[in-house]
């Protein structure tokens, strides 16, 4: 079995030159929820010096909530949105010499585009714009309208629980949190045999370095190799 190690970066938290040695994948938030050029370009070239593939971070314009905020947005204001994110994106890693791999929605943009349709269909449509596979969860609407469009890779979370119809249970609600690492490496066991091709750790936790540590050598002594994984064709 193999595995790719993603995590949100280039958000302020502080840890990203900890982090990217422990991951194989970086999700670089692209300015809307978090970030700045300047933050932006430190960690595409980070990631570049370690080795480790980016992918573009975009999300909803409100820095005041996180972009974990649902809300209310027609598809074309998405697919403006997101195209601006990850142009930009694009064009500060074509500067550093690195290339963006993927893309995946952060936040709230996230949990509505596989779930509706209407944030789904535009997010599909950049990755066909850009040549680009999105991360999302595995049998949601967004991998169902992305066939045939763009590329797909099933993603799972070793730091969140999950709902029975296999959404993530919200922030707002108690235990939705995995603070034990043996409690996520058992999820992420659970997750590969899902199939799902990577597994998030998100970067703002304070015990993030600790936490991706643990969960990476559990996962080697269980026989799990760590890599990159391969994107889809669009």
């Amino acid at each position: 079995m193999d595995i790719d190690l993603n995590c949100d970066l280039g958000e302020g938290a502080g840890f990203d030159a900890e982090l990217i040695p422990l991951i194989t994948s970086a999700n670089v938030a692209c300015g809307a929820h978090a970030g700045d050029a300047v933050t932006a370009a430190a960690t595409l070239r980070l990631a570049a010096r370690h080795g480790v593939q980016v992918g573009a971070h975009p999300g909803f314009f409100d820095r005041a909530h996180f972009g974990r905020r649902e809300l209310a947005r027609s598809e074309q204001e998405v697919f403006d949105d997101v195209v601006y994110q990850v142009g930009a994106l694009t064009a500060l890693a074509r500067s550093v010499g690195a290339t963006i791999r993927y893309i995946k929605p952060h936040g709230a943009l996230y949990n509505m585009a596989n779930r509706d349709a209407t944030y789904a269909r535009p997010l599909v449509a950049v990755g066909e714009l850009f040549g680009l596979p999105l991360l999302g969860l595995p049998g949601s609407v967004l991998e169902q309208l992305s066939t045939g469009r763009c590329g797909f890779v099933p993603e799972g979370f070793a730091d969140r629980r999950y709902r029975a119809d296999g959404s993530l249970v919200p922030r707002s609600e108690p235990g939705a949190i995995i603070d034990h690492p043996e409690e996520a490496v058992r999820q992420a066991i659970w997750l590969l045999g899902r199939g799902v091709r990577t597994i998030c750790v998100h970067g703002d936790n304070p015990q993030a370095v600790t936490f991706v540590r643990e969960l990476r050598s559990a996962l080697t002594h269980h026989g799990v190799a760590i890599r990159p994984f391969t994107a889809p064709g669009g």
